[in-house]
């Protein structure tokens, strides 16, 4: 069935439950489940910050969220690969399947409505690029 699924989280609810849902297809599957995280580069516009703090990062906000969201699937019985990468989200979770040669991608519905469903969202920018299966999980309350 799926053998490599990636699954694009942040820390929010809906994200949380996009992973429980793509953890319960990797232990249907017997595959393997590569949970992935994305940062952006910031700029600091405090001139008492010495200058190699001039381009600091969340990532280590982003590393501290993820693995956080791994226990999520831990809990369900799987040991996710963990990936944490640089980018645009929807662009860092198709480099990342693509990388993994995956078979599904899941992400979560949010901002699948309203005027982001017209200016684009992660899940539709993720539908749109992937060279493998996708599936939009239903994350709304």
């Amino acid at each position: 069935m799926f053998d490599r699924v990636v699954v694009g989280a942040d820390n929010s609810p809906t994200a949380k439950r996009a992973i429980e849902a793509a953890a319960r297809m990797v232990l249907m599957s017997g595959g393997a489940l590569h949970l992935v995280t994305a940062f952006s580069a910031k700029q600091t516009s405090d001139p008492s910050l010495p200058s190699e703090f001039a381009n600091a990062s969340n990532e280590g906000q982003a590393e501290a969220d993820l693995q956080v969201l791994s226990f999520i699937a831990k809990n369900l019985g799987v040991e996710p690969i963990l990936h944490l990468s640089s980018g645009e989200p929807a662009d860092v979770i198709v480099e990342t399947a693509d990388q993994v040669d995956a078979d599904l991608i899941v992400v979560g519905n949010r901002g699948m409505k309203g005027a982001r469903r017209v200016l684009g969202s992660v899940p539709n920018s993720v539908a749109h690029g992937a060279n493998c299966s996708v599936a939009i999980i239903d994350t709304t309350d």
